[in-house]
């Protein structure tokens, strides 16, 4: 039973970024969920963006939507996997959010006579949005992962926040736990710990004392390093964890639970320190170990130069595999390679067992796909086509197949003679980019005796959406007559699902939705799945 006193974990980072915050942070939550307490977790990103929808991916990562249409940081997506639960565009709070709301009150007169300031103004804000998600929610805890670097200028109020926090909630209700980087030197394999240090200085001067530290390295502390961060941490021993390398990051909660974290977390909570039960997670760890076989999956995309444009993606295919008793081998395609010649579709695809054609806006390597494409259609290769991906796998067909010469998406050809995909109506009036895209779940109606129905084993389901185009309705006949099966609609009639008869492909399907969103360790996405099977 929910009470309002809840709990609240803080999650801080130091030495650089990407240091695996949102990992421990989601490990976190995942030993206090496996003792039987109800978390949830939310992500405080420091930039001036709303929300992440109108970052490129190679700056940020991928964008991943919630079900409520939140265009928000891949760390959510860490927190729904790994908690196995569904979070709102709530659960991801940024500078941006913090400062609208609090000008939009100040410009309405709810500040009438004062001077508004960082603090307490912001800093308000913060835990007003902080306490929202716990009253939402109902969570015993939430875990509070801080983004970006202590000492970095725009995290400030956000420190000033949570510290704050720890004198009005009560030390008992509130928990720091500060993740840095030990690094090894090359030369003679020395765990160095004074960035560590330097890191828990910088956080003790603006008021914050770590209950815990987790070093982040690739090994193991050595008992003299631990030594050393406790005694200049100013934490004892046994406060100090390595979150080290490992295989899978699934792992990563069984390692710091051996470790004893969860015990620590919960003594330090006054909670009860109940018995664990990861059995569900060692399951999976230990399937991940133990494939059959390998595949090689061509992953054909615009930004393959940082994995995380498609993290969640990378992650469906890891939950399948391990349904299907198989390894996916990611092999990386940069579109835009094959788009300038730099290699065939043949060249590309060698040693290849199947390809996602991967989302991604605009017009950079869009011509290179559809090659991608052309090849995989002509000589019976498995493929999966993600939204924009889909959407291109429509343009193909059209062009070679339907024989509707120069067949185009408007987002890249203004003026295609045969615009088979084009924007929806609803967009030709908006004025922003920022949040005006069809997002979040929608309800998909599949047709019986097609793949996409023999895959979920379902007539209705719901997926989560981001996307501007669509199929155009005006096509959907000529496809049709050409082969093409349109095997889910949404609930209102846009196309959502198409395919080949399997009497013609193994495996060829395409979604406008991005299930990958939705897919758990345990419960992998149902296209992800199918298509791994198909090359089996």
């Amino acid at each position: 039973m929910w009470s309002e006193m809840t709990k609240y974990v803080f999650v801080t980072g130091g030495v650089l970024s990407s240091v695996g915050k949102g990992i421990v942070a989601a490990s976190i939550g995942k030993l206090l969920k496996a003792r039987g307490y109800s978390v949830t977790a939310v992500k405080i990103d420091p930039y001036l963006n709303v929300d992440a929808g109108t970052m490129n991916p190679f700056m940020h990562g991928e964008v991943f939507v919630t079900e409520d249409g939140g265009e928000t940081d891949l760390d959510l997506g860490h927190y729904e996997r790994f908690l196995d639960i569904n979070l709102s565009r709530n659960n991801n709070i940024t500078t941006g959010q913090i400062y609208s709301t609090v000008i939009e009150k100040e410009r309405k007169g709810e500040y009438l006579g004062q001077c508004v300031q960082i603090i307490p103004h912001i800093t308000d804000e913060i835990k007003r949005r902080i306490r929202l998600v716990a009253q939402e929610t109902q969570a015993d805890i939430v875990v509070v992962e801080i983004g970006g670097t202590v000492g970095d200028i725009e995290g400030l109020p956000f420190l000033e926040a949570i510290r704050q926090m720890r004198i009005e909630e009560g030390f008992e209700n509130t928990l720091f736990v500060h993740v840095a980087l030990v690094p090894i030197l090359e030369v003679t394999g020395e765990q160095k710990t004074k960035p560590v240090q330097h890191s828990v200085q910088e956080l003790r001067r603006i008021g914050i004392q770590p209950d815990i530290i987790v070093a982040r390295c690739r090994v193991p502390l050595e008992r003299e390093a631990k030594r050393k961060i406790a005694l200049y941490g100013n934490v004892p021993e046994d406060s100090v964890f390595t979150s080290y390398t490992v295989e899978t990051i699934y792992e990563v909660p069984l390692i710091l639970e051996r470790q004893g974290l969860g015990s620590k977390v919960t003594s330090k909570l006054k909670l009860e320190n109940r018995s664990p039960d990861l059995t569900d997670l060692e399951w999976f760890v230990s399937r991940l170990k133990k494939f059959s076989r390998k595949v090689v999956v061509g992953m054909v995309g615009k930004y393959t130069k940082l994995k995380d444009s498609y993290l969640s993606i990378n992650e469906a295919l890891v939950h399948a595999g391990t349904f299907a008793n198989v390894k996916p081998i990611l092999k990386w395609i940069e579109a835009t390679d094959i788009e300038r010649g730099k290699l065939t579709p043949e060249e590309a695809l060698e040693g290849v067992d199947g390809i996602i054609v991967l989302p991604g806006f605009g017009r950079r390597g869009a011509e290179g796909k559809i090659s991608i494409i052309k090849h995989a259609r002509e000589n019976n290769m498995p493929i999966l086509g993600i939204c924009f991906g889909m959407q291109l796998m429509v343009v193909e067909y059209a062009r070679n197949v339907v024989g509707l010469e120069k067949a185009n998406t408007t987002e890249i050809d203004p003026k295609t003679p045969h615009p088979v995909v084009d924007l929806m109506e609803e967009q030709l009036k908006i004025d922003r980019l920022g949040g005006t895209m069809r997002l979040g779940a929608y309800r998909i109606d599949l047709e019986e005796n097609t793949l996409a129905y023999s895959l979920y084993g379902v007539k209705s389901i719901y997926e989560r959406h981001r996307h501007r185009y669509e199929v155009n309705p005006k096509y959907v006949d000529k496809l049709v007559e050409s082969g093409i099966v349109i095997s889910g609609r949404s609930y209102d009639g846009r196309v959502e699902f198409i395919e080949l008869p399997s009497k013609q492909h193994k495996f060829y399907l395409g979604t406008q939705a991005h299930p990958e969103f939705k897919s758990r360790p345990l419960r992998p996405s149902p296209p992800y799945l199918g298509f791994l099977k198909s090359m089996v």
